[in-house]
């Protein structure tokens, strides 16, 4: 049996992460089309084409490493995409919908952030410099999207939740 180094490690995590992003590109229209506030749909359609700029990243990163880009089926990105469909079909055509997808979004986003901030840490422990910087490059419009989400919930989707009560 071969040793397991950090190496194999950071591959593994990559793969999970291309195959998440995959599925996010392919989930997001969705969102997109059952968001009500037309600032959450723009938000959902900004993100689209970023996750498009993340996987060639990522195409990038395998390159650098030698690999051929290939996903790794990732159980909690299918969990947290079929939340958020659960989402879109319990609460469709009420006013807690886009609270109830900014959740599902956020708790998107925050898988991603742990993931690419992992991936980052191991690029540079690895000596990877332009790993490091795509990956960093990531990180930064992840978290600034859960930013962005977070500042859309208060601004009318969980205030209006709330009132309907």
């Amino acid at each position: 049996m071969t040793e397991k180094t950090l190496d194999n490690l950071f591959y593994d995590t990559l793969k999970d992460i291309y195959y998440a992003e995959r599925k996010i590109a392919k989930a997001l229209p969705k969102m997109a089309r059952g968001a009500q506030s037309p600032a959450l749909k723009a938000a959902f359609e900004k993100h689209i084409e970023e996750t498009e700029g993340q996987i060639e990243r990522l195409q990038q990163v395998f390159d650098i490493i030698g690999k051929r880009a290939m996903g790794k089926t990732c159980e909690a990105i299918e969990g947290l995409i079929a939340e958020g469909e659960e989402i879109l079909e319990d609460y469709k055509d009420t006013p807690a919908l886009d609270a109830g997808l900014i959740s599902a979004a956020q708790a998107v986003e925050h898988y991603e952030i742990a993931r690419y901030g992992t991936l980052k840490r191991w690029a540079e422990l690895l000596e990877l410099p332009d790993a490091v910087r795509l990956l960093d490059e990531t990180l930064k419009e992840e978290s600034k999207t859960d930013s962005d989400l977070s500042k859309l919930a208060d601004e009318s989707p969980n205030p209006q939740a709330l009132a309907a009560e």
